[in-house]
């Protein structure tokens, strides 16, 4: 099965030094957007300088990391104007690159998992990094996430953004070709974070690319997500086994805890008792989106924070979405505000092609192959 998404066919501790804490404040009467500004993030332990580049436009804040293309800090205003960082992370980098929680991070070659860390393909067999148990997660231990990407910043129109590069050579982490990889990361002039993924290849592989940004759109550290509300446009959802891959069945969400065709909020139905809730210590599924794959990105999920009167609407081309409930975090890591995060305190919504799909002829194809550009676009819009 061939690559079935829009294409184009064409011819390791580290010594943190402690991030500034995020800016806070009331939206100002008119927000307009300057050059991309880079600053110090600290080292890692060879001695590689680590920086953070700060973004502001449309009322929108984004800071970002050479780093993974870590989304460090993302701040929008509430109903009444005022700011808060509504993204989880860390204050310093070595949080980053000691702990695994893949916080805001490009997730590549391969996001989300990958059965025993192997697939077939063209008839040879490919031995991945391990990571997650026996199975391999979000490209395997050194994933997109663990290494340092080139930034170019730009300004075009009314929009400001950064261009992120990554080679990722033939055998890394087990995936066959070298992968080519380009992230645009663009603040619109309307306030919109828009993603746009590109990748080539010089010998068949596999491409799954996504972000894993963790949203609290009450504000990092102040709490659990139970009371925001979602909506996600797709009547099927993935079931998995007790390792959370896909059994290969696409079944419906009607009359199961997995339907969120209708706002409701997450807390309503999250302690249910479905045996696949308690698998996954909650919600970490692939949801089937009613419009498959398009040629431009549409509307397919509404988040919002009652209290704060924040929302967040996500459109994409990509055929499925990932909800994962933050159903791991523990109260073991201390985040940007100084707060610990606590099991269902932010939750994270990855748009992709579907988990273990190398494994599955009924999934769409994840194949990439010489001379075609793998393409996504993913864009989130923010109100209140």
């Amino acid at each position: 099965m061939e690559l079935n998404r829009r294409t184009v066919v064409a011819g390791a501790a580290a010594a943190g030094i402690a991030a500034t804490t995020l800016g806070t404040g009331t939206a100002q009467a008119a927000s307009g957007s300057g050059k991309p500004v880079r600053e110090p993030f600290g080292k890692l332990a060879d001695g590689t300088k680590v920086h953070r580049w700060s973004l502001e436009n449309g009322g929108t804040r984004l800071k970002v990391l050479n780093w993974g293309g870590v989304v460090q800090g993302l701040e929008i205003p509430d109903r009444h104007g005022r700011y808060a960082n509504v993204s989880l992370g860390f204050a310093g980098i070595g949080d980053y690159v000691a702990k695994t929680p893949y916080f805001g991070a490009l997730i590549g070659r391969y996001g989300n998992r990958i059965a025993q860390g192997r697939f077939t393909l063209d008839g040879r067999s490919h031995q991945l990094s391990v990571n997650d148990g026996v199975n391999s997660l979000h490209g395997g231990t050194q994933g997109f996430d663990k290494h340092i990407w080139d930034i170019e910043p730009f300004t075009r129109g009314s929009d400001v953004g950064l261009h992120l590069h990554y080679t990722s050579v033939d055998g890394e982490m087990g995936y066959p070709g070298t992968l080519r990889a380009t992230v645009t990361y663009t603040l619109t002039g309307h306030g919109d974070w828009r993603i746009d993924y590109e990748a080539t290849t010089d010998r068949p592989t596999v491409v799954n690319l996504t972000n894993h940004t963790y949203w609290n759109l009450a504000g990092e550290g102040t709490g659990g997500i139970e009371d925001h509300e979602l909506t996600i446009a797709a009547s099927r959802y993935t079931p998995t086994d007790s390792g959370l891959i896909p059994t290969g069945e696409l079944a419906p969400v009607a009359g199961t805890p997995f339907d969120f065709r209708h706002a409701k909020t997450i807390g309503r139905d999250i302690r249910a008792g479905h045996v696949q809730q308690v698998q996954a210590k909650g919600y970490d599924h692939n949801w089937v989106l009613d419009k498959g794959i398009t040629v431009r990105p549409e509307h397919i999920a509404t988040l919002r924070d009652p209290h704060s009167g924040r929302t967040l609407k996500i459109a994409t081309d990509q055929p499925g979405l990932q909800f994962y409930s933050g159903n791991f975090l523990d109260g073991t890591l201390v985040g940007t505000g100084g707060h610990t995060y606590r099991q269902g305190d932010a939750l994270c919504l990855e748009t992709q092609h579907f988990p273990d799909s190398p494994n599955h002829a009924n999934f769409p194809s994840t194949v990439l192959r010489p001379g075609q550009t793998y393409r996504s676009t993913t864009i989130h819009t923010f109100g209140a």
